[in-house]
């Protein structure tokens, strides 16, 4: 072989050993790139939460530093906050009614999904459309509905006030309608031949099938009541009624706005939704991969 081969040889062989280490710097650039602009994303959704929790450690002559860390941080916030005897019942209030208000959707919901999925009757598509349809008309404009149905009935001022409007939701519907639709249906003629009655079959077949889609629309609902302000707001007159949003604005008075005091008490707030995320998201985690997998 000549010399000149040689050199050929060597030289193609460095040129196929550079090639891919090329051809990975691009797709390096690319994905630093991605991750630049997802950690940028992600830094500006934290900071507000960071921000609620270091004003919650300042004292009020601290609470326009934009600092994010507190010159001279206290715990006083805390401690008049959980000292006052309202905040528990407020506390109380949104608790209890964000539980029951989630427990009714995941039920009715789920209930009302499966009968609209799995049961043939005239008028089912009719009914589905309408449910849907609900979903276009602002919450603004049922306000004034609910509160003269509040009124007739006596639930003004009342936990079953606060709750009516959320017990079941065309949301809810729309999404356990779709999920069980991935339900194959001889799951479900099984269990007929086996002489479970419709609601032993929902119950023991279909929804534990589902469960995803159960915990997505729990965290939802919750979220939704635990943080809801204008209906609670409308409905109730008594500061005992009151949810943790609604008592929340009684720091805030015509002269001074208390806003040590506000971050304080929103910051309690969220460890709720925190703790109802944490239990849930396997669930869901658990949905997606079902989905990716199934697909």
């Amino acid at each position: 072989m000549s010399v000149a081969e040689n050199i050929e040889i060597k030289a193609s062989s460095d040129a196929l050993l550079r090639g891919p280490s090329n051809a990975k710097k691009p797709r390096n650039i690319a994905q630093l790139i991605r991750w630049i602009i997802l950690f940028a994303g992600g830094l500006l959704m934290v900071m507000p939460i960071a921000y609620m929790l270091a004003t919650s450690f300042k004292f009020p002559f601290e609470v326009y530093n934009l600092n994010l860390i507190p010159e001279e941080p206290t715990i006083e916030n805390y401690t008049y906050v959980l000292g006052d005897g309202r905040f528990y019942h407020w506390f109380w209030n949104s608790l209890l009614i964000a539980t029951l208000t989630t427990v009714s959707n995941v039920f009715f919901d789920s209930l009302v999904g499966y009968t609209l999925c799995k049961f043939r009757f005239r008028g089912r598509y009719i009914v589905f459309i309408a449910i849907l349809s609900t979903l276009m008309i602002p919450t603004e404009m049922l306000v004034i509905p609910w509160y003269l149905m509040s009124q007739q009935f006596g639930w003004l001022d009342t936990h079953w006030g606060i709750m009516f409007p959320g017990l079941m939701t065309a949301f809810g519907v729309f999404l356990m309608k779709q999920f069980f639709e991935t339900v194959p249906d001889d799951f479900i003629e099984a269990a007929r031949i086996d002489g479970l009655n419709e609601f032993q079959i929902w119950w023991t077949v279909a929804l534990p099938l589902v469960r995803p889609a159960l915990a997505a629309l729990a965290i939802f609902v919750f979220l939704g009541n635990w943080t809801a302000f204008i209906w609670p707001l409308i409905v109730t007159n008594s500061q005992e009624m009151y949810t943790l949003p609604v008592g929340l604005t009684t720091f805030s008075v015509e002269q001074q706005v208390e806003w040590e005091l506000i971050m304080t008490g929103a910051a309690i707030s969220t460890l709720p939704t925190l703790i109802v995320f944490l239990i849930f998201q396997r669930f869901i985690i658990q949905g997606v991969v079902m989905a990716g997998l199934k697909g």
